[in-house]
């Protein structure tokens, strides 16, 4: 991003994103509890000043996350208290989730194993080795960008960062990757466009632009 401060906190409207981000869940009624997982320095801050200010009485657990986003979603599910029948791990830069998309995740959930979000990328895919030659062009039908949140069985996803940590894979961008390598069968439901994650300057301004066209709120109707 090139900003002073991490991205999660910079402000959209009168809130940092991650605030943004928090309220999705403190105000959908499937979600009884939130960990929210970020750096070490930060937890006694984002207690006073995100979770404390704004009221988010859903957030259970503010717990250090690690050197890597996989190895903070397994703190996070470490700092777990009592144990949930259905885990939803979401990047708190995404603070344009409804509760739409919400709905149809845990519909899909009760028919399937584990559920994730994506989009069919709306350009031609192409493969390229090293140099950047194309060794070939994908059927874009059977591609999607998965999304978060990703919704899992507690045991699932519990266990497949215990069997991640103990092989030591490092190379999971995300945490559908994990359930996919132990043979769990990953279920793609329709994501939505507005669900940006954002990580540039550019999706900062897009960000803000859809705050903007928001209803009164600031969240997009």
């Amino acid at each position: 991003m090139g900003a002073a401060r991490p991205k999660q906190y910079l402000e959209l409207g009168s809130r940092p994103i991650v605030a943004e981000t928090l309220d999705v869940f403190e105000r959908y009624p499937l979600v009884d509890a939130v960990v929210l997982v970020v750096p070490p320095d930060d937890v006694v801050s984002c207690r006073k000043e995100i979770v404390e200010r704004f009221g988010f009485r859903k957030v259970v657990r503010i717990a250090p996350g690690g050197a890597t986003r996989q190895e903070s979603v397994r703190l996070g599910l470490e700092a777990v208290v009592v144990e949930p029948e259905i885990v939803l791990i979401h990047d708190g830069v995404r603070p344009f989730l409804d509760h739409g998309l919400l709905d149809r995740l845990f519909d899909a959930l009760a028919h399937h194993r584990a559920v994730v979000p994506g989009l069919s990328p709306d350009e031609t895919v192409k493969q390229v080795d090293a140099s950047g030659t194309v060794q070939g062009t994908l059927d874009r039908s059977k591609l999607r960008l998965i999304q978060t949140p990703q919704l899992f069985r507690w045991g699932d996803i519990r266990l497949a960062h215990e069997w991640a940590r103990a092989a030591g894979w490092t190379d999971i961008t995300d945490d559908a990757m994990l359930l996919e390598r132990m043979g769990i069968a990953v279920t793609v439901v329709e994501g939505a466009r507005e669900n940006i994650k954002i990580t540039s300057p550019f999706d900062l301004e897009r960000a803000r632009f859809l705050y903007g066209k928001g209803r009164s709120g600031g969240r997009p109707a």
